[in-house]
């Protein structure tokens, strides 16, 4: 008898790697077209002030100039980059227009593109396009927001663009009867995405013509979102969306921040279509660094509300998040977040939380890996240790107290408004990963050095806990094709930034197909492939797109169980499918491959309201030099539970590099601003990256408990958990490292000179 597959839940080996690892990927550079030109842009290099003019006559002069391209170009009024998230109508007056027309509002902010032969011949030209500015205020700071008299868009006659408003039960009264309360203070640094290799377009228009009635727009470089990208491009170009075809091309990762519209994603090809010829685009780091989204730029005030033996009563409090100079395309989810998600896995029934978003003269910030909740759980976990301490309680205790239980679930958090959204903690025993966690690591008996010096370093200890919300929908659709060799081709709506969806995919169509896994090739990457995609972010793409392929499958093998009874003569229900075979009655019949000679596919949809919630705890152990600031990761340990895992080993990877993430920015990384709004740290030499001998000790669990009620698969969202809980629980660490000198960190990065300047402060 036939082994039904089990490729569901093994550890396997990623199968696009080896395209990768030996260089035979496609990047935009690796994309060449006849006769094709390339694009630099001309960007502001300040901050905050009027145009009064462009003058490109020198640039269009130099031989091998074709075109520079304005504002006055691209037609009236100026198209801009809309909210593909949360598009709330009071947000339009803060989108960012393709080209700048009557002011700039950032350093970087595009201005004028100019095309030519080479890449040489334009980075020339684009020395010779002269730029006047008239220079305004800069305002980079929530306190120059509110005091320097300069607005960004003065017909809003603000510089805050909306407040987010979190709330469940009754804080006020809550606050009213706690036996303890305390507010505090926080802030964390401008940090971002640093995918591998910078972005960059190829476009190609193909004109109108007694054939392509329309014309015919290709794109490669897409990621992340392009059938949404599709759309947004269509409609400012004027084209229908049948007219457009996007081209995913292989990405050094997205992180939340590829992907998403950029004006460049209409730049470029409105250029190929103004010249007339293919038109290539690609930053360097520098113009990464100044242009992509940026992220987690906040500062809050927080109250937590207690009983005397520490159980949370309630939440309040106002943060502010620095937006920079536009609101585009998911720039508001981090800040939604922050409100709605900071109380976490714990049981907080009164919650009154507010998120205001303001604009700068800074780059624009979009989502960053767990937006919105590193920022949230780095405040909350704090809040808990600090309320331990100061009722004298042991912080994993307290946890333990407070942590939603198995029986409460479906736990329902805070509602937010006013993009009204109510969501729950759909399944998970958060009170067993504690203790799995505390186990893991060792904590009964590492705890006993917490604050000691040892071999001159103070160590210390602490615990955090998180969730990590995945699977928006509102849909994703999966197709599949039979192959004249009997293979099955699946074409995917969701997009590969770097998770390894080739693999995954494959051993969820190839259990629900019941065919070897190497019989199964999945396609993803192109706009044609399905009739519409939702792409990857919000850790959606194993639930949605491995849900849509268990809908397609079904539909599938009816599709090969009717062509193979009409091929063996018999009626449907006496036709069955025995892997790469279609038998019959009488003994009789067929191989896939033979069925394919007329064409076999389906296609399927799955649709989905509620989101699934991974949860987990982290350990860690630091030993801190006093004497330098240096904070060292002695060891690390996070657990967490996914539901239904596809592969482990994938799985793991995805957490160990979520947390060199969060460590990159609890200690390294900073985009840092003068008062004119100038990027300070715009290259790696100056904007620190983690190494992999930075932090050589991490383990990454990940466990099948609590399979998620909301989807077949039983899968949860699980590519961003692990960075979570990161910067919460490293303060908390240093703060327990450094007791004896009454050190809180109150705001990240923990660099070296700040732990230091702590250190001294406490001193004195």
């Amino acid at each position: 008898m036939r082994t039904v597959n089990t490729l569901i839940g093994q550890p396997m080996e990623r199968t696009e790697d080896l395209r990768l690892l030996r260089g035979k990927g496609t990047f935009v550079g690796d994309i060449v077209r006849e006769g094709m030109l390339h694009a630099v842009i001309v960007r502001s290099t300040v901050a905050h002030g009027h145009i009064r003019g462009i003058d490109a006559k020198a640039a269009l002069a130099l031989p091998g100039v074709h075109a520079v391209i304005t504002a006055k170009d691209l037609g009236t009024p100026t198209p801009r980059v809309p909210l593909r998230l949360q598009p709330l109508p009071q947000l339009e007056p803060f989108h960012q227009p393709m080209l700048a027309h009557d002011k700039v509002r950032y350093v970087g902010e595009p201005i004028a593109v100019v095309i030519a032969d080479s890449q040489a011949i334009a980075e020339d030209a684009h020395d010779l396009v002269n730029v006047e500015i008239e220079a305004l205020p800069a305002i980079t700071t929530k306190a120059s927001a509110d005091t320097a008299g300069a607005l960004l868009f003065d017909e809003n006659g603000s510089n805050t663009a909306l407040t987010w408003v979190a709330t469940r039960g009754d804080a006020d009264k809550a606050f009213a009867g706690a036996a303890y309360t305390r507010k505090e203070r926080f802030t964390i640094q401008r940090h971002a995405a640093m995918f591998m290799e910078p972005r960059g377009f190829v476009a190609e228009w193909d004109a109108p013509s007694s054939g392509n009635k329309a014309g015919k727009l290709t794109v490669w470089g897409a990621a992340k979102v392009a059938w949404t990208n599709r759309k947004i491009l269509a409609k400012v170009m004027g084209l229908a969306e049948s007219a457009v075809e996007l081209f995913e091309v292989d990405v050094g990762g997205g992180f939340g921040s590829r992907g998403e519209f950029y004006p460049e994603d209409y730049l470029i090809p409105f250029a190929a279509r103004h010249v007339g010829r293919p038109v290539r685009w690609q930053e360097d780091r520098r113009e990464h660094m100044m242009t992509a989204n940026h992220a987690r730029e906040m500062e809050c005030e927080v109250e937590i509300a207690a009983s005397k033996d520490g159980r949370i009563l309630g939440l309040r409090g106002h943060a502010w998040t620095n937006n920079g100079a536009y609101l585009r395309t998911n720039g508001s989810v981090g800040p939604r977040n922050i409100a709605q998600f900071m109380s976490g896995p714990y049981r907080i029934e009164n919650i009154d939380l507010k998120t205001s978003m303001f604009v700068s003269n800074k780059t624009p910030c979009g989502t960053y890996r767990a937006p919105g909740r590193y920022e949230g759980d780095f405040v909350r976990e704090r809040m808990i240790d600090l309320m331990a301490k100061d009722l004298k309680l042991d912080p994993v205790d307290v946890r333990r107290m407070n942590l939603v239980t198995d029986a409460e679930m479906p736990f329902p958090l805070a509602s937010i408004t006013p993009y009204d959204s109510a969501t729950e903690l759909d399944s998970g025993d958060n009170p067993a990963l504690l203790e799995r966690c505390l186990a893991e690591f060792g904590w009964a008996e590492k705890v006993k050095n917490q604050g000691k010096l040892i071999d001159g370093r103070y160590h210390g200890f602490a615990v955090a806990c998180f969730i990590e919300g995945g699977a928006a929908g509102p849909s994703e659709e999966a197709r599949m094709m039979l192959e004249p060799n009997g293979s099955v081709t699946v074409y995917m709506g969701s997009s590969a930034v770097g998770q390894g969806i080739e693999t995954i995919m494959a051993q969820i169509a190839g259990d629900a197909l019941e065919l070897p896994f190497d019989r199964i090739r999945i396609q993803h990457g192109s706009t044609s492939d399905v009739a519409e995609g939702f792409g990857s972010f919000h850790s959606r793409s194993t639930v949605m797109g491995g849900n849509a392929i268990l809908v397609a499958a079904e539909k599938f093998k009816d599709a090969i169980r009717a062509a193979g009874a009409k091929a063996l003569g018999c009626a449907v229900g006496d036709a069955r499918l025995d892997g790469e075979t279609v038998r019959g009655p009488g003994g009789k019949s067929l191989a896939l491959g033979e069925l394919a000679k007329t064409p076999i596919e389906a296609s399927g949809t799955f649709y989905n309201k509620k989101y699934t919630y991974s949860y987990g705890s982290a350990c860690v152990h630091v030993a801190v030099d006093a004497g330098t600031g240096h904070v060292q990761v002695v060891d690390l340990v996070s657990i967490k539970d996914c539901g239904r895992m596809i592969n482990p080993l994938t799985l793991k990877g995805q957490g160990i590099g979520s947390m060199v993430q969060g460590l990159g920015g609890a200690f390294l990384e900073e985009f840092v601003y003068d008062e004119q709004g100038q990027l300070l740290t715009g290259s790696f030499a100056d904007y620190l990256l983690p190494s992999a001998g930075d932090f050589p000790k991490l383990n990454a669990i990940v466990i099948e408990l609590k399979p998620s009620p909301t989807n077949p698969l039983g899968a949860k969202g699980a590519g961003e958990g692990e960075i979570v809980p990161i910067g919460g629980l490293l303060s908390n660490a240093v703060a327990n490292a450094l007791s004896s000198f009454g050190v809180e960190p109150m705001a990240l990065p923990l660099s070296p000179p700040k732990v230091w300047a702590m250190i001294q402060k406490a001193r004195a």
